[in-house]
């Protein structure tokens, strides 16, 4: 039996290629040339004695073993980085790289205002921003390309540890010469299910408002279509429907030089609750603590 023993470079290699399906794309995250990835996962294979993965000229094609092995393999560099993080956590507080993945619907409206405060108060923090839907945070949580999520709940994370930051409350943003004049608050029953313009799929902020409004009907009604909040902006801007924008959104001036009202949606659940998350028993926990409690100051 053999006693190689596969190092995390070729691991890292080898869950890059799983990952992006493309030599090249794979080589590039890793920060190598192609031929060095191509070298280190046949370098693995060879001393492993068995085929992880079947190349052709246009399709990249995992084993079954392969595919048992890259999920190993997130296991395995998954502890190698809480091993180095348990080393760091017994420093400084808040120093060193940090890796955080932020959903776009949170990204361009919290962080201009958290950041120069961060860089200001831990000069020695390095932070690495990620923006992603939150599915595809969760899964870089998961597998350890991301330290930490700033997301917004209800949402599925799976074992995580969570730190509430605020609740971030809903609004109706209409046309200022809408024609129904909704009051100050507007009550769920007050939304044309016709017009509501809605984020496309995968952006749970579609899921928040929704949820929010408890109308079934307006699940199969809505138009989901935006890529961004700032698309929908201009939709309704230019009379094509009316949304539901995050009260973060209208603070950081997303309607400025528009022609839009937004008013607070009546209803028990009118907010969605954004948080921190990190692996649960994460080593650096008291750290991501620390990091909450700088993310809910004012």
């Amino acid at each position: 039996m053999s006693t190689y023993l596969p190092t995390l470079k070729q691991l890292q290699y080898l869950v890059a290629l799983h990952e992006h399906g493309h030599f090249g794309k794979a080589a590039d995250s890793c920060f190598v040339s192609q031929s060095t990835l191509s070298a280190g996962l046949r370098e693995l294979e060879s001393l492993l004695g068995v085929t992880l993965v079947e190349r052709t000229r246009r399709v990249v094609r995992f084993t079954p073993l392969g595919n048992q092995v890259v999920a190993k393999a997130h296991r395995l560099l998954r502890e190698a980085e809480e091993l180095s993080e348990l080393v760091q956590s017994h420093g400084v507080p808040l120093a060193g790289e940090l890796r955080m993945s932020v959903i776009p619907t949170i990204a361009p409206f919290l962080l201009p205002r958290i950041l120069p405060r961060l860089r200001q108060e831990r000069p020695q923090l390095k932070l690495f921003l990620r923006e992603e839907p939150s599915a595809a945070a969760i899964e870089s949580l998961h597998h350890g390309r991301a330290d930490c999520v700033l997301l917004a709940l209800p949402f599925a994370t799976g074992e995580v540890d969570v730190a509430p930051l605020f609740k971030d409350r809903l609004y109706v943003a209409f046309p200022q010469d809408d024609p129904r004049n909704p009051p100050e608050s507007v009550p769920p029953a007050l939304i044309d299910e016709t017009r509501l313009l809605l984020l496309e799929d995968g952006h749970c902020l579609k899921e928040h408002a929704l949820a929010a409004c408890n109308r079934p009907e307006l699940r199969a009604s809505a138009t989901m279509i935006g890529t961004s909040l700032h698309t929908l902006v201009q939709m309704v801007d230019n009379g094509l429907g009316l949304t539901m924008l995050p009260e973060m959104a209208v603070d950081a001036g997303i309607l400025n030089d528009t022609h839009i009202v937004a008013r607070p949606l009546q209803s028990d659940h009118a907010y969605r609750e954004i948080a921190l998350v990190w692996r649960k028993n994460s080593p650096r926990a008291d750290e991501f603590r620390l990091l909450a409690e700088e993310l809910r100051a004012p």
